[in-house]
């Protein structure tokens, strides 16, 4: 009984000194890369009413005390970036050393399957110049954090990922858009780079979003319990709770994000989900201003290879574009000359991941000199059988006269459109629309179909998204 009594206690006391010892969140680890020049959140739990002393190795300390549930919060401040290799102690019931840290710039990359889709390919689909990539991915001022898919009914207080140096076995796993955005940061500011992924194929935007700001759509079932199968966990605020709310305010200097093809089939409310969605990020992060860049999904023949109807991916795309005119502080990548109809997951991986690193080195970086804005559409006018699209162009730039333009269609009032002829004005920044079967015309559309690949560009060499100019 006596030994009973001593291995009982022997193991009560192990029990408890697990339970009281320090936890951090994975994205508080080795290899981590924090943003520069900030005052960043640092988090955990330990057993209740534990003082909390944390020092960097840059010289910064500070403090916390956990509360009545073992949970504590502070806040360090971080230097100008340097390749210097910092450690972070962290010491409470017990101490934890965080090394080989890094400080840099911070970029979080979300989504469905085009952001998942890694340097090595995806099933069939391959990334095109993938091997130039992995031949130069050894990097250790280049980290990477994936983190893995999983669901909760709940907001989670960790994720499973771990921050690891870029190399040929980091890098191949990682998400293509997201490793080429890196490593083109990286070229440009000369500083170190940090990359978390969180995304997950197939999944519908309404999955990325918190529960406060889906309730108001009588349309959404949020469920009490998930599936024991991984891939049916994919249901309303179930990957926000696990995959997005952990970060809290983890600081990052910008988001992207590439959705929507999962949405097709119900297109008409994605506008206003898009923008709860980042409103509610904006606000998970504390800061309204939080960049946001995202990916016009590229075009695909769905009926032709899903055996399904046009059920409105055009619908989606011309949501994405108004959402990027009319919310701050974000921008749209362009695809319709980024895809191929027979792939979901177009190859051309390396122009998306371009076109969304001039936005963050114009905007956030200051880099002069960059294309990086579709041109769009500023004023219509209608003279006689012809309608004039005026449209609004960066600095110096300009349509490139191209024969044969595809993707326009005119309307009369009867809303019957016809495939239409396009002329370029002599500044080459109007165009001039019609057709021989529309004398009275009244709109225009360009672009409106599944699989519709852009031959017009400007003479930046970027496509312009696709619009209509009527609401029928």
């Amino acid at each position: 009984m006596l030994h009973f009594r001593y291995l009982f206690f022997v193991f009560f006391m192990f029990s408890l000194t697990l339970n009281s010892q320090i936890k951090l969140p994975a994205f508080f680890g080795d290899n981590m890369v924090l943003q520069q020049n900030e005052s960043i959140s640092i988090w955990g739990k330990d057993s209740p009413n534990s003082a909390i002393k944390i020092s960097a190795s840059w010289g910064e300390k500070t403090s916390a005390v956990s509360d009545s549930e073992g949970f504590w919060f502070s806040k360090i401040k971080t230097k100008k970036s340097s390749f210097d290799a910092h450690t972070l102690i962290i010491e409470g019931s017990n101490t934890i050393t965080l090394t080989n840290i890094l400080i840099g710039e911070v970029w979080f990359c979300s989504g469905q399957s085009n952001m998942e889709m890694p340097l090595k390919g995806l099933g069939k689909s391959k990334v095109l110049n993938a091997d130039k990539y992995l031949q130069t991915s050894n990097n250790k001022n280049i980290r990477l954090f994936n983190n893995p898919r999983t669901a909760s009914v709940t907001p989670e207080f960790d994720v499973k990922g771990k921050w690891v140096e870029s190399n040929l076995e980091s890098a191949k796993s990682f998400s293509a858009i997201g490793y080429i955005f890196g490593k083109t940061l990286y070229e440009n500011l000369n500083v170190p780079i940090g990359i978390i992924e969180s995304s997950w194929g197939g999944t519908k935007i309404e999955s990325w979003i918190p529960i406060e700001n889906v309730l108001k759509y009588e349309n959404i079932q949020i469920p009490n319990t998930l599936p024991a199968e991984q891939n049916k966990q994919k249901k309303p605020t179930a990957l926000y709770n696990a995959m997005i709310y952990p970060f809290q305010d983890f600081k990052i200097k910008g988001i992207l994000w590439y959705q929507g093809e999962s949405n097709r089939t119900n297109p008409l409310p994605y506008k206003s989900y898009m923008k709860d969605l980042i409103d509610s990020w904006r606000y998970q992060w504390k800061d309204k201003n939080l960049p946001f860049y995202f990916v016009q999904i590229a075009p695909f023949d769905y009926a032709k290879n899903k055996n399904a109807s046009d059920m409105g991916a055009d619908l989606i795309r011309e949501a994405q574009f108004k959402v990027s005119q009319q919310i701050p502080n974000t921008g749209i990548v362009i695809t319709t000359d980024a895809g191929d109809c027979n792939d979901i997951h177009p190859s051309k991986k390396e122009i998306v991941a371009k076109r969304l690193s001039k936005w963050a080195l114009a905007e956030q970086y200051n880099l002069k000199d960059l294309k990086y804005k579709s041109a769009v559409l500023k004023k219509m006018s209608i003279k006689d059988d012809k309608i004039r699209l005026q449209f609004k162009f960066q600095k110096n730039d300009y349509f490139l006269k191209t024969e044969n333009v595809k993707g326009f269609e005119i309307a009369s009032q009867n809303k019957v459109f016809y495939p239409a002829q396009v002329s370029f004005s002599k500044n080459k920044k109007t165009l001039i629309i019609y057709s021989d079967q529309v004398k009275i015309p009244s709109a225009i559309r360009y672009g409106f179909e599944d699989c519709f690949e852009s031959n017009l560009k400007t003479k930046s060499g970027l496509p312009i998204s696709i619009f209509r100019t009527d609401n029928w």
